[in-house]
């Protein structure tokens, strides 16, 4: 089997969602947290797997189209699903600096907060998976997942400027456990 279609397809998807990543974050992220380039992100498996499906699926709807309703009706489900994971990937973002941080979602404005607005946290195990909570002054609430690129990184510079911004010593918040993935009160659930 020649090998080397399959690794230029490969650069070609890898390059592609590169380009993508980069165009998208010129045109639509102008606020100063957005350049500080410190982030939590997706992991990039995310638009990966979503460009391989998207690509199946145009395949599924143009090639194989014509050899029955299986394939066209198997290409209309995988075309939309690699399309989601990477509208997913490349709108979802938490962007930080020393003052605050900017919430990037799909179909929301960006918001962005000061750490002093945060009033404490909720966790939540979902299929394995450790989901933090922030609970914000304005009532909306943030959620993170264990498994975001520089989630560890982002609570715990949130944790130090939060106790900056609020007068408290980090040494008298006796809820603070970074090792149980508490960095913030608690809130009641």
């Amino acid at each position: 089997m020649n090998l080397f279609p399959v690794i230029v397809l490969l650069a070609l998807i890898f390059g592609v969602i590169y380009l993508c990543d980069k165009g998208f974050t010129r045109i639509f992220r102008g606020k100063v947290q957005h350049q500080s380039g410190k982030a939590l992100r997706q992991n990039k498996r995310y638009a990966s797997l979503g460009l391989i499906l998207s690509v199946l699926g145009l395949a599924a709807l143009f090639a194989y189209s014509a050899q029955g309703w299986i394939m066209l009706a198997a290409g209309c489900v995988i075309l939309p699903v690699g399309i989601g994971m990477i509208v997913f990937y490349m709108t979802f973002g938490v962007f930080y600096d020393e003052e605050g941080f900017v919430l990037t979602t799909f179909g929301k404005k960006s918001t962005t907060y000061q750490y002093r607005q945060i009033q404490g946290q909720l966790l939540y195990s979902a299929s394995g998976n450790t989901v933090v909570e922030l609970h914000m002054a304005d009532g909306r609430t943030v959620h993170l997942s264990a498994t975001i690129q520089g989630m560890g990184e982002f609570m715990d510079h949130a944790f130090t400027q939060w106790c900056r911004q609020t007068g408290k010593q980090p040494e008298s918040c006796d809820f603070h456990d970074p090792d149980n993935s508490w960095w913030f009160p608690k809130m009641e659930g």
